[in-house]
């Protein structure tokens, strides 16, 4: 059954790693996949979050530097080393590979894990941008096995990980908010 699963897995990747390829994407995902091109839009939208967003952003803003802690740490120091999953780029022969490749584990993604939660956190709190987040995520998601460095199965497990980290910690951030709001009220 697991070999039925890989099977699966397997022709997913090449057809994002080797069908889909084009000089376009070529240029576009590894851009997108590389967290240093967007810590100066993070740190805006930061900045934003905290100074313009009213209380819930500031509470928003503290809470997601948290949640980006917590769902890096799980991913690439907790679950990584319980599967162990070698990463295509070093397991399989003729990977399109369009970044440095690097020797940590693949499953799951940290890349899917910690924009998913992020994605999903902001998603709850402001829902009439959450298609915003939601489509960064996921082509940031899909930007990993297109650049060779992840397994479609490895983004999938990230994102379930990450929506549910993000989910946890947006409920937190509301009832924090709603246990100030009462505390002001008394």
């Amino acid at each position: 059954m697991t070999d039925f699963f890989y099977s699966i897995d397997l022709a997913v990747f090449y057809f994002i790693n080797h069908t889909i390829s084009n000089p376009i994407f070529d240029k576009f995902f590894p851009f997108i996949t590389n967290p240093q091109n967007w810590v100066i839009t993070g740190v805006i939208f930061w900045f934003i979050l905290y100074f313009k967003g009213g209380k819930i952003g500031k509470i928003a803003a503290i809470a997601v530097i948290f949640l980006v802690i917590t769902s890096d740490q799980i991913s690439s120091n907790f679950l990584k080393h319980i599967f162990g999953r070698i990463r295509p780029s070093n397991a399989l022969p003729d990977v399109h590979l369009l970044v440095k490749n690097t020797k940590s584990f693949s499953f799951p993604s940290s890349h899917a894990v910690n924009n998913f939660a992020v994605a999903t956190f902001l998603s709850k709190l402001y829902s009439h941008l959450k298609w915003i987040f939601i489509v960064i995520a996921s082509l940031i998601a899909l930007s990993r096995p297109y650049v060779g460095v992840h397994y479609p199965s490895d983004i999938i497990a990230g994102a379930v990980i990450g929506a549910l980290l993000g989910f946890a910690f947006a409920v937190i951030v509301k009832r924090i908010y709603s246990y100030m709001n009462k505390a002001e009220n008394i």
